[in-house]
């Protein structure tokens, strides 16, 4: 069977989240070389333990061509896992980041994931609120850039505990961004999330949606504190 045609962002990564339960007895096997196949590939694979019960596990994969994204999924849901919730996004630089150095929009569009020694895992989608009272998009570009240039500038305050990995999803998902945190400490994320809405962006503009939260590990431990 050939390959269709490759489906790329016009620049950085599609991102997917994949939160899964077991649907039926997992074949570890194939788990495992659906996710060294697609590493070979090219794609970031990064896999979590979720805690509670939205779900037992995440597999979250960039890659350029979506079609491999397409593919992994399925490999995933033949492999005996059940997708509970997604999200579909793409990497991005913010319409706020003019004048940013090269390196940091570069390592917004291709993140290399997951950073080391941040093994804490959120993630939660956000939109910016639409309210009578509280419209984010009837304000003018220069409040809009002013507020989250003070935003940045909260979230920069946990630098080398917590990395974000902010993705685009207008039109692609349910909310507007995807928000997928690395910490240090399973604290450090409650730390920065509570710290950053407080600010004006958050406070008066931000909407979010469910969290889950979990353990950064390679396949084997994740599979092995997933399907004990």
């Amino acid at each position: 069977m050939s390959k269709p045609s490759p489906l790329v962002p016009s620049r950085g990564l599609n991102v997917v989240h994949l939160f899964c339960h077991p649907e039926r007895q997992v074949d570890l096997g194939a788990v495992r070389s659906a996710v060294g196949d697609a590493v070979d590939a090219g794609l970031q694979v990064v896999t979590a333990a979720i805690m509670g019960a939205k779900a037992d596990t995440c597999f979250m994969v960039l890659g350029e061509d979506l079609w491999d994204l397409r593919k992994f999924q399925s490999r995933i849901q033949a492999a005996g896992f059940k997708v509970a919730e997604s999200y579909v996004s793409v990497t991005e630089v913010s319409e706020y980041a003019a004048g940013m150095p090269e390196k940091m929009i570069n390592d917004r569009l291709f993140p290399v994931l997951p950073p080391e020694g941040m093994r804490a895992f959120c993630f939660y989608p956000m939109s910016k609120r639409r309210g009578d009272e509280h419209n984010w998009y009837a304000l003018a570009y220069e409040e809009r850039d002013q507020l989250m240039r003070r935003h940045g500038a909260a979230g920069r305050e946990f630098k080398g505990r917590v990395l974000q990995v902010v993705t685009g999803s207008t039109g692609l998902d349910d909310w507007e961004w995807g928000v997928t945190l690395f910490g240090v400490h399973i604290d450090d994320l409650k730390d920065c999330v509570y710290t950053m809405r407080f600010d004006e962006a958050s406070t008066l503009y931000g909407e979010f949606g469910a969290f889950y939260t979990g353990l950064v590990g390679t396949v084997d431990e994740v599979l092995d504190a997933t399907l004990a």
